[in-house]
Parts: C-alpha cells; structure tokens; sequence
C-alpha cells in the first residue's frame, strides 16, 4: 500500500490548489480524480464554457444592434457550430494547466478513477488499488440537483453538464431556475436566437440590493420571459416538444410548450457512495459538514469547494484549498474567512457582490452607517459608449469603513476590483477620490460614489462655517 502526507479526492478548483500547493512544500501527494482529465465543473461545465457562450452571445448581439443603428442589412442564422468549436478551444487552451502531465511533472502521483473512504487513512479507487494518507482532503464538487417532477424521466432534459454539446439552438427553450447559472444561461441563448421563458419557485436575484434587482429585472426582461413564484409540476413528452405543467401560489395551473429544457434548479453536493460514514465524516442537509480550519469532524480529514455548500465559486473554492494546505500541511490553524469574498452574475450588464447589503448592515449596525451612490448617467466613459445602465452603491459604518459594495454596468466584475482590495486591507472609502482613474474609465463610478464622502463632511455641517470663517480672514 502507498503511503502519501496527503490525498486529494477530486481534480477541481479547490482540490487541484490544495495538491499543488501540498506538494510544492514539499508534502508528498496523490491526486485521485474520476474525470479524464482535472479541471472539475468550472473548467468542462461550468465557468469556462459558459463565458466562452456569454461572449459569442454578446458579439451577436451587438452586431445586430449595430447593424439596425448605422443602417446596414444583417440576415440570416448564425453558425451554432462556430459557437459549440469555441467552446472546446477554450476548454482546451486552458486544460493544460490541469491536466494529468503537469500534476505529474510536479511530483504528484495522480489516480484516475472513483474514490471512497475505508477508514479515516485509507482511500479505496475502484481501479483496486488503495493508498493511506496521513490527511486527507475532500473535494469532490456538487452536481445539478435535479427536482421531483413527474414525468421528467421520460423526457430528454438539459443541464449545465449537457447544453455545451448541443448541436443547434432550439426554438422555444424554458429554463428551470434563475441562479446564476440559469440566469446567464438564458440570456445567451435568447441572443442565440431562441424563445427564452425563464420560470422560479421565487424571485431574480433575490440576495443582491432591491435597486440592482430591479434594473436587472427590467433589462433582462427584454431579452426574455419570466414566470416567478411558480414551479413545474409535470413533464411530458409531445411529438418534437414538451410540455410542461407550471403551478403558481395559488394553486392555478396552466400549461406551456417548449422544444428544450434547461435546468438549473441548484447544485447538490457529490458526498453519495463516498463511504463517509466508515471513517465518521459527518454529513449534514446533504453536505460535509467543516470548521472554519476546512476540517472535518475527522481531525485526519479535511475538505473544500462545493461539497462542503458553504460558498459555492470557483474563487472561494481556490481559497479553501489554500486554508487547508496551511492547516493539513503545517497545523498552523488558519481559518477561512468570506467576509472579502466577492461574486459577479455574469449577466449583461453584470452584477457585482461584495460583503453585507444595505438591509443587513442596518440590522446589524442600526442607523449607524452610510450609504454612497453613484449612477453611469453621470460618468462619462458610459455616456461616450451610448450606455448609461448601471449604478454603484457602497455601504459603511459611520467612520467610513467598507461593509459592503455593491454593483451593475458592463464589466462591472473587473472594475469593481479595487473596492475587494480596499475592503480587505482596510481603506475607507474617502480613499478612493484620491485614486486617480485614467480618464475616461467607467472606474470613475467608485469615485464619484467616494466623492460624496468629502461632500458631506466639507459643504454640510459646521465645516462651510469654518472656512467662509477662514477665508474671511486670510482676505
């Protein structure tokens, strides 16, 4: 039996940070992974192939528009194959710094097949082999979750796994579900051409800011069809279409008819037949349950990424498997922590989350915090680009430290970077006038917002006082 300082279970986000960086100090490593090839869900199914469709769609898009505003003719259907081929060049440009040559090349020994726990050190693969690890580390990632819909067995349906293999663009497609994935998802393929009716057991974007909910409702509601508040009760098959039985509150029901289905219901973590219970990883609401050390009720046994349910992004996956390689390799005891954590809905215009909304400060802080807004009408870089959609909002405590930021606009994922980095290393936001922004950039909304920082303190209060006062004498 081989005998290794650590085993890593799953070749995705968190588990490729934690082998790498376990062997990079010189632990010796096993990687087992059941895929062909590493990557996990956001390299083959999720964040890669799905940006490689957001980008297609936006191109698409906006040459039509472009098109119908400087009077130039635009006909016919796109090539979907160009589409599904720029998908797997994505796939495999990036695929090298994953895969099994390059883990091997750094000194670790990776399996390829299905791993399950023996006991708390011994790993069982059903190639039949089994290795011991003095830690082990779980990260095994989660999987469409798939709800109890009668009928849904005997229709062919979609999901984040299957719809990068799709060969055309189907005419009417319903999409089950507006997380991010379903969301991002259903404005693609209406831009691809499709007849898009996104349908929710509750709301768009529920966790983000009522203003960014709203602007976003509205916009996308351009591009497509929702139905909230409703859940599909039944599927069925009719001739080259399904059809869908959709309930509301109310307990009225009607039907509807599409030619796909997509659904993007939520993830489940992947902890089945996994043999947790031999070993006593204890497993709560469907997911492994963790401290804050990423650690397990099983000192020996550790895990990250999307099994655990606690943050479920690719980035947050990377960073848990930085806490473990500190608390699985050195014992030093650092626990995780999201409180800088943001994510972006890659929607167009995209939305950005860092930190506590307005509604969350105030019950945590009360009436003791400030909110700043800036809105794109009045910077002028959206202006230039005939695109004025898009605002910024900041919330902080009453000396001015950052609680939370929140954002929609194009590009607003890379543009809002410089509020993650001044959350996390304790800027306020008055810092940010004195950031100088290359003009114009639509970074200038941070600014603006900052601005009315200074407004407050210099031109309200007793300060104009005080210096008319101060003038007055320097005259």
């Amino acid at each position: 039996m081989k005998k290794y300082d650590i085993a890593v279970i799953g070749g995705g986000a968190g588990g490729l940070t934690a082998a790498i960086g376990a062997v990079q100090f010189g632990a010796k490593t096993a990687l087992i992974e059941k895929d062909p090839e590493p990557g996990g869900d956001c390299l083959h199914y999720g964040c890669v192939p799905s940006k490689a469709y957001i980008k297609a769609a936006k191109e698409l898009r906006d040459a039509k528009k472009a098109a119908e505003e400087f009077g130039l003719g635009l006909s016919g259907a796109p090539d979907f194959s160009v589409v599904k081929s720029r998908v797997q060049d994505a796939i495999a440009e990036i695929q090298p710094h994953d895969d099994r040559k390059r883990l091997r090349s750094l000194g670790i020994d990776e399996y390829h097949g299905t791993a399950s726990l023996k006991t708390k050190n011994e790993i069982s693969i059903d190639t039949g082999e089994t290795i011991y690890a003095k830690r082990i580390v779980i990260a095994t990632g989660s999987s469409p979750m798939i709800p109890p819909i009668a009928g849904l067995e005997d229709i062919s349906y979609l999901t984040n796994e299957t719809i990068f293999s799709i060969d055309r663009v189907p005419l009417k497609l319903v999409v089950l579900g507006s997380g991010p994935v379903g969301i991002e998802l259903a404005q693609a393929m209406s831009r691809f051409g499709s007849d898009v009716t996104v349908i929710d057991h509750s709301g768009l974007m529920e966790k983000e800011e009522p203003e960014i909910r709203e602007l976003a409702h509205h916009l996308l509601s351009e591009e497509m069809t929702f139905m909230f508040n409703r859940k599909v009760t039944k599927a069925q098959k009719k001739a080259e279409k399904i059809g869908l039985t959709v309930e509301g509150d109310s307990g009225t029901t009607q039907e509807i008819e599409c030619n796909a289905l997509l659904i993007a219901a939520g993830r489940k973590p992947n902890v089945k037949e996994m043999g947790l219970e031999k070993a006593g990883v204890d497993v709560k609401d469907g997911k492994i349950v963790v401290n804050k050390k990423m650690q397990t009720s099983v000192s020996t046994i550790f895990a990250c990424g999307d099994v655990t349910g606690e943050y479920p992004f690719t980035h947050a996956a990377g960073q848990e498997g930085k806490t473990v390689v500190a608390n699985a390799v050195f014992g030093v005891k650092q626990s995780v922590d999201y409180t800088h954590t943001p994510y972006t809905i890659y929607t167009d215009p995209e939305v950005f989350h860092l930190g506590l909304t307005e509604k969350e400060a105030r019950d945590e802080y009360g009436d003791n915090i400030h909110v700043y807004r800036s809105d794109a009408r009045h910077v002028d870089r959206f202006t230039a680009e005939r695109n004025k959609t898009g605002l910024v909002k900041i919330i902080t405590d009453k000396k001015g430290a950052i609680l939370g930021a929140h954002a929609i606009g194009t590009l607003a994922g890379d543009w809002m970077q410089e509020v993650v980095f001044a959350k996390q290393h304790g800027h306020k936001i008055k810092d940010f006038s004195s950031v100088i922004h290359p003009y114009p950039s639509h970074g200038e909304m941070v600014s603006k917002a900052a601005d009315q920082y200074w407004q407050k303190r210099l031109f309200e209060g007793k300060v104009p006082k005080l210096t008319e006062t101060y003038i007055k004498w320097l005259r």
